[in-house]
């Protein structure tokens, strides 16, 4: 695309408009600064409510691509493929999942993470090489990560994820995000122009954090991932996740810290196997084929 026309593009975009609520913002004090940054970010919840729905959908889409043995992929550029890289990594410590479940793909790679790389997003086959060497398939699930909807390197990803016969799915906060005309799902939550002109790291990037939080923590929830809102499908493996676990344990079953421990271990550290083993009064063994005859859900392993 030609400056100029990327000029005028950018043009029609609300996260680059000026915010007529934030003019006089470089004649404030800190707390009147601060006090306007806060009131834009309560518009924030306000937006995602009105795309609810369509997340809904998506989470069942994950979750049947979870059951169909894909995986979740996240796939952005800048601040919108760090806030990616970031909820995919979280997954693994917080619901026991196997690494690779969920993929984060950053324009530029891992170094981009803590330096900017400027270019490589600007590039359609930049997406189509990334996603090519970690195998994307059609039975994948992809969600395209652009604040302005219009990233080269997400675009070339979602167009290669439909050759391919993935689902797609674009997050964008902006109403014409060009990323929608190459997904199957689109979640917009249009928060308006940003406190400072296009700085798609306030609202913006709010907004893709929160949303990407409930698309995997719901995905992971009806994945049977949770026992009531406690999260015992994780694995004790450094010091606090051996605290959390113990105590979980002691909520869920009554025992004391003593007997918590012993049968964390006798479950070789996984939480949901050790309370199951106390609820039901079995061993590790029997234990774990109740889970897996419950597709993982301990309350139907219980019932």
């Amino acid at each position: 695309m030609s400056e100029n026309k990327l000029i005028n593009h950018l043009i029609d975009l609300i996260s680059e408009e000026q915010n007529p609520e934030t003019m006089d913002i470089d004649l404030l004090s800190s707390i009147e600064i601060v006090t306007k940054i806060n009131q834009q970010d309560h518009l924030v919840s306000k937006a995602i409510a009105k795309e609810l729905p369509i997340i809904a959908k998506v989470v069942d889409r994950i979750n049947a691509t979870f059951k169909g043995g894909g995986r979740l992929i996240y796939m952005g550029a800048g601040t919108s493929g760090r806030l990616g890289v970031l909820d995919a990594v979280e997954c693994i410590p917080t619901f026991g999942i196997k690494e690779g479940l969920v993929v984060a793909l950053l324009a530029g790679g891992e170094s981009a993470m803590f330096k900017a790389k400027e270019g490589i997003e600007d590039q359609q086959s930049a997406g189509v090489d990334d996603l090519r060497n970690i195998q994307l398939c059609g039975k994948d699930i992809l969600v395209g990560i652009a604040a302005s909807g219009r990233t080269p390197y997400v675009i070339g990803g979602l167009k290669y994820a439909q050759q391919l016969g993935a689902t797609t799915v674009a997050l964008s906060c902006n109403p014409k995000a060009e990323i929608a005309n190459y997904s199957e799902f689109a979640i917009l939550p249009i928060v308006g122009p940003e406190p400072l002109a296009g700085s798609t790291r306030m609202k913006s990037g709010t907004a893709q954090k929160m949303v990407l939080n409930i698309l995997s923590t719901a995905s992971m929830i009806r994945s049977g991932k949770s026992y009531k809102n406690l999260m015992v499908d994780v694995r004790a493996s450094n010091k606090k996740l051996h605290a959390r676990g113990i105590r979980m344990i002691m909520q869920v079953t009554g025992v004391d810290e003593i007997i918590a421990e012993k049968k964390l271990t006798e479950a070789n550290m996984e939480v949901k196997v050790a309370i199951l083993m106390l609820l039901a009064d079995i061993d590790a063994d029997s234990a774990q084929k109740k889970l897996a005859q419950s597709d993982g859900f301990l309350r139907k392993a219980l019932s």
